[in-house]
């Protein structure tokens, strides 16, 4: 999968609406994907979650406290794709 965002933009309710390279566009809240403890707790308080932001580096978004997301996952959760499965490396 691999797809990069590009764009965020905080909203309401902890919800956020992305753009991704491809030009794949959506709204993900994030209630439903992470548990709001240790690096994630201050995500909670509105005015904080607004201050997400993309690294094009990494191709994902992250908070000014270091808290960061799988951009798979949320691309994921935006067009209802399935991350496809890892096959196991094989000890030769």
């Amino acid at each position: 999968m691999l797809k990069d965002i590009v764009k965020v933009k905080p909203l309401k309710d902890l919800h956020l609406h992305l753009e991704f390279e491809d030009g794949v566009k959506g709204e993900v809240d994030i209630r439903k994907l992470i548990k709001f403890r240790g690096v994630f707790e201050p995500l909670k308080d509105e005015t904080f979650f607004a201050k997400v932001d993309v690294n094009p580096e990494w191709g994902t978004i992250f908070w000014p406290n270091g808290a960061d997301l799988d951009p798979d996952v949320l691309y994921s959760m935006v067009t209802g794709e399935e991350i496809p499965a890892v096959a196991p490396m094989e000890n030769k």
